[in-house]
């Protein structure tokens, strides 16, 4: 008998975090490696959240709190959701997981019975699939095509419903490809699901504040207060205040559901950190200036990204709203020869051979549920992308 679980054959490792420590291990082993697998932000956390989080070390703030989450940081989180999304939760409507992949999971676990389907939107995040398999669950995976703008379009949502789905999760701006859907695009969805009442929502909003333009960010709850009931808005300080690790995600939703997720998390984690919640109240409540300067960095390193891939041979490249990911093709690169011999057949050939030809460590489109593309994250220094952009130009041009 085995010791390991069958439910753990379904799934896989997560290929983001592969890449990442491959690349660590190379970069150790001596290798220049420029590592473009990560979607972690290249700054630093604000000082005056890490002067909250030492405040509450000094303030003796390191006991066990209420399991998803303390009273400050809920209604921190309440006054977010009123003042930049006009969403009203109150504190029993809001829950706090220790990031937003164990919210994520939290909903999944409570609320999927065997044979439940979730409708995925691909290219999707590499884990949403492969926790709903873990919850027992169904994945139903949408293509979004490049010609779409990798958005879900409404005909396919709607021919994507069965009695048995229970789940659509949306992911805008989207990790891997940066896509985000403007206000009209999210009613033409919303349209959709006020026809199915059996199908709820789990809005993936982590990259909120990471959007360019004149591009206004929006999410499902308010766009159409009809679906309130039946969404869950979850969002986190990873991405725009620079904590990944600090380890904060929070949602609100309705009672039941939020109740439910608290019995999850009580039986696995119970609360996350004291200390990362006390800076992630300072984070919510506090100075918020610095991220738009920050996401004016990030929009100009797409720019650069987005320019200088779409002049290697073979590549193309759209230039997305959002987060700091693009989703190149390498279409024009399969079928094609490298210097030593090897056909590159898929974008999985085509990222190992800019690994070991190049040193730059990307992420095949195969691991985010569409092929033939590659993530890059643009959350590395201006210097480091536009060395790795010249080398994968170099690459391309030594293809035959």
């Amino acid at each position: 008998m085995s010791l390991i679980a069958q439910s753990l054959s379904r799934i896989k490792p997560s290929p983001t975090i592969a890449v990442t420590n491959l690349a660590r291990e190379l970069k150790a082993a001596g290798r220049d490696v420029i590592g473009l697998g990560a979607g972690e932000p290249d700054f630093d956390t604000p000082d005056s959240i890490k002067d909250a989080a030492v405040a509450a070390i000094q303030a003796g703030d390191t006991k066990y709190t209420a399991v998803d989450g303390t009273p400050a940081l809920k209604q921190a989180i309440s006054a977010k959701f009123e003042r930049e999304n006009h969403l009203a939760y109150a504190p029993d409507q809001i829950t706090v997981g220790t990031g937003g992949k164990q919210v994520l999971y939290n909903a999944l676990m409570a609320t999927l019975d065997p044979g439940d389907e979730v409708i995925i939107p691909a290219p999707y995040w590499v884990s949403y699939p492969d926790m709903v398999l873990l919850c027992g669950g169904t994945p139903v995976s949408v293509d979004c095509p490049e010609s779409s703008g990798f958005r879900l379009q409404p005909a396919d949502l709607a021919a994507a419903i069965t009695p048995r789905t229970k789940w659509l999760i949306l992911n805008s701006p989207s990790n891997p490809t940066g896509a985000a859907y403007t206000r009209d695009e999210l009613r033409a969805l919303t349209d959709v699901l006020l026809e199915h009442p059996q199908v709820h929502v789990m809005t993936d909003d982590m990259y909120e504040h990471l959007t360019y333009g004149d591009f206004v960010f929006t999410t499902v709850a308010e766009v159409e207060p009809r679906l309130y009931d039946r969404t869950l808005t979850v969002n986190g300080v990873s991405k725009a205040y620079a904590m990944t690790g600090w380890r904060i995600g929070y949602a609100g939703g309705p009672r039941d559901l939020i109740k439910a997720m608290a019995k999850v998390q009580s039986q696995s984690t119970s609360n996350p950190s004291s200390i990362s919640q006390a800076a992630a109240v300072a984070a919510l409540s506090g100075p918020q200036d610095f991220i738009p300067e920050r996401a004016q960095v990030f929009q100009d390193r797409r720019d650069l990204v987005v320019g200088m891939l779409n002049q290697a041979n073979g590549i193309t490249c759209l230039r997305p709203e959002g987060a700091f990911y693009v989703f190149p093709s390498c279409a024009g690169c399969i079928g094609r020869r490298t210097p030593d011999g090897k056909v590159i057949e898929n974008d999985g050939d085509f990222a190992t051979y800019l690994l070991e030809g190049e040193g730059v460590a990307v992420v095949p489109g195969v691991a985010f549920g569409l092929s033939p593309y590659f993530r890059i994250s643009y959350a590395t220094s201006t210097e480091a992308l536009r060395e790795a952009c010249t080398r994968i130009q170099r690459a391309c041009g030594a293809l035959s």
